[in-house]
């Protein structure tokens, strides 16, 4: 058995200090270290103790944890989670931190809330086996094809993402023209953050990336981010492809899932669909990849190297699913080059 992760919490509420000690100590893989009420106090505690994962708030006094975060990843790189509120202004706050380099987020539970932070235990532990590089410069954006240089076919992209995905999808979406295929998304994510996300692809990407709604047409130069928390989003209709939000059960621990997106496109599509897996925890969307690439999808994953945590990819391509497994630079161009219309005609 390995050694037990070691954290160090950082909030300024004691309270809140105390239960995210709480949730992570039942777990004897998880092993709390010291605990901060600030970014200076964090900052001794860090030199002192040399904590394999921070958890960190987002709102602090002294400095707020944004600004923190972008120090440490400057001069002692590190896997942080953030704490978040659930509002709008938490959300983008996140979105931000993980741009910088978070390993993941958590939200901070509503009162009377039966499973406070859920699967904080997981996420530490995974980041503490994560050989990630976590300060790495952001290699220039080529600006995407023209419209006029890219010529759109028939088929419909889906794309399953968790932990690391808020980079791994700009970086994918900013290959993308504007007049991109069709394009539906499910990324693990809290509820209410999924809309801020949406809004921030949007102004990043030069296709229209919107939330999806509940019958929703598939348009080209689209995107559709499925809504985090309450439902499931699925395609439907084959003479006219549209966004579905079922009610159902968690699927592999998650709601929305890529595996029941995955599915949906396959019996949707077939071989008129694109799947693409990117870095996450756990296996979900590995079975629902498979499921497209047996109904004669193209299939992608990206490849260990890059991901931030290699688990849906490594299961996905293990499980024979993946067609091509690619470092994430090049997942957006051959996305493209499988969606093109042939010119002899559209595919």
């Amino acid at each position: 058995m390995s050694a037990p992760a070691r954290v160090l919490v950082v909030d300024d509420s004691p309270t809140m200090r105390g239960l995210i000690t709480a949730v992570l100590s039942s777990d004897p893989e998880v092993n709390v270290i010291g605990q901060a009420g600030d970014a200076l106090e964090a900052r001794e505690a860090i030199k002192r103790l040399n904590p394999d994962v921070l958890t960190l708030d987002i709102e602090m006094p002294n400095m707020n944890g944004l600004d923190f975060l972008e120090k440490i990843m400057t001069l002692r790189p590190m896997p942080v989670i953030m704490v978040s509120t659930m509002t709008h202004r938490g959300a983008e706050a996140t979105l931000a931190a993980l741009e910088i380099g978070a390993f993941d987020c958590v939200g901070k539970p509503a009162p009377g809330e039966l499973r406070p932070f859920g699967d904080l235990a997981e996420k530490v532990k995974a980041a503490a086996r994560t050989q990630r590089q976590y300060f790495q410069p952001v290699a220039a954006v080529a600006p995407p094809p023209s419209v006029a240089d890219f010529r759109v076919g028939r088929k419909i992209v889906a794309i399953g993402s968790s932990t690391g995905g808020v980079e791994a999808l700009i970086a994918v979406l900013q290959k993308f023209p504007a007049n991109c295929p069709p394009t539906v998304i499910t990324q693990h994510m809290p509820p209410t953050f999924t809309k801020s996300f949406a809004e921030r692809l949007n102004r990043l990407c030069a296709p229209v990336v919107q939330e999806a709604t509940d019958g929703a047409r598939l348009e080209i130069g689209k995107i559709y981010l499925a809504p985090g928390g309450e439902r499931h989003l699925q395609v439907s209709n084959a003479s006219a492809p549209c966004c579905r939000l079922i009610d159902r059960a968690p699927v592999n621990g998650h709601r929305p899932s890529v595996d029941v997106l995955f599915d949906s496109v396959a019996e949707l599509a077939g071989r008129n669909a694109v799947g693409v897996i990117l870095t996450g925890m756990g296996r979900d969307g590995a079975a629902g990849l498979l499921k497209m690439r047996h109904a004669g999808a193209r299939t992608l994953g990206q490849n260990e190297k890059t991901c931030v945590v290699y688990g849906m990819p490594r299961v996905a391509h293990e499980l024979g699913a993946v067609e091509q497994q690619l470092p994430l630079s090049a997942i957006g161009e051959e996305i493209l080059k499988m969606t093109a219309a042939r010119k002899e005609g559209t595919e």
